[in-house]
């Protein structure tokens, strides 16, 4: 066992997937009530890398994570096929209905949870943490319900015989709204975190993530912490 910063009495370790969007936030301060936090960032070109990478950064001071790992995967930019990657497709700022969008980073959480579990593995770290939202996000393949079952069985055959590490996605099945309110409940510092897609300065309020996040609040009945150049009416 091991003391945190905050005085807490920990008896694991855990590795939390931290983007530094609300999302990864929150799994965040709920990893952090229980465990040993090894924090990973993952880079892939993104339009606004370095302004997560600044959340990042926050995120892990704020709740005294020592252990963190910068982890750039320059391959999924050189090969776009995502607005997030790929300048000449633009972020749109509608909604894209049934399919998926171009947003959209192909097999991306598959390659944030192969490094997630290697680290587990090397760490002896019990779980991997992603705040992956099913119900009330943009419809990405990568994060059902069904592709977690899936790469955890992948885990279990491409690890030691003796590993056991658990993939917990803890806001999978709520809504923005409620990811809001379990933010405020954990005294989650949302003003550090940051969702926007296209911008870096100050969050768009059009793309789909600003809107999503925008919604989330406003369902709550808590206004958004970070500065927006527009926002819907």
């Amino acid at each position: 066992m091991a003391w945190r910063g905050t005085g807490r009495l920990v008896s694991s370790k855990v590795v939390v997937c931290l983007s530094g969007g609300m999302d990864s936030c929150v799994t965040l301060a709920m990893a952090a009530q229980a465990h040993a936090v090894y924090a990973l960032h993952f880079t892939y070109g993104q339009r606004t890398a370095k302004r997560e990478r600044q959340s990042f950064e926050a995120l892990c001071d704020h709740y005294a994570v020592a252990a963190r790992l910068v982890a750039p995967q320059p391959a999924l930019g050189a090969m776009g096929g995502s607005a997030l990657t790929d300048t000449s497709i633009a972020v749109p700022t509608e909604d894209s209905g049934s399919s998926v969008p171009v947003t959209y980073v192909p097999f991306r959480n598959g390659q944030i949870l192969a490094l997630a579990c290697a680290w587990a593995e090397v760490v002896g770290a019990e779980a991997v943490y992603l705040g992956a939202v099913e119900e009330d996000s943009s419809g990405y393949p990568d994060c059902r319900e069904s592709f977690f079952d899936a790469f955890t069985v992948a885990l279990n055959e491409g690890t030691r015989p003796e590993t056991s590490i658990e993939i917990r996605t803890p806001l999978l099945h709520l809504s923005k709204s409620q990811i809001v309110g379990r933010g405020i409940d954990q005294g989650a510092p949302l003003g550090l975190t940051w969702s926007c897609y296209s911008r870096e300065d100050v969050a768009c309020g059009e793309c789909e993530s600003c809107r999503l996040r925008l919604a989330g609040f406003a369902a709550a009945g808590v206004n958004d912490p970070i500065p927006y150049a527009s926002q819907p009416r």
